[in-house]
């Protein structure tokens, strides 16, 4: 008989993102403590909001939002609910969210083209 081997326990990951907003919050169009708030009032945990506990820590440092989870947390969720943000402040029209990297999204404007054809 072969001798029955002890579960190893899975190691606790701990993903970490960026939201980078320095073109708005440069322009004074957006400010990161206020998308700070936001994201701690809507961020669902176990299908409730205000429900971070010690599991998710959101933090903001100069113009970038970081935010750290030990639980699952999807990259798509973070862009939903940034948009989600966006929206409610009126900006959707002038930002949007774009990845920069796995672990990271950037606030830009999009990109207006202004010249116009002369005949």
């Amino acid at each position: 008989m072969a001798p029955v081997g002890r579960g190893k326990k899975a190691k606790k990951t701990v993903t970490k993102y960026v939201l980078d907003c320095t073109h708005p919050a440069e322009d004074s169009i957006l400010d990161p403590a206020d998308f700070v708030t936001f994201l701690n009032s809507r961020v669902k945990v176990a299908g409730k909001t205000n429900n971070l506990g010690s599991s998710i820590m959101i933090t903001k440092e100069k113009n970038c939002v970081n935010l750290s989870a030990d639980i699952p947390l999807s990259k798509r969720y973070l862009k939903y609910l940034t948009k989600k943000y966006l929206k409610k402040q009126n900006l959707r029209d002038w930002l949007r969210v774009v990845s920069n990297s796995k672990n990271s999204f950037e606030l830009r404007y999009f990109q207006v083209d202004n010249e116009e054809t002369e005949e």
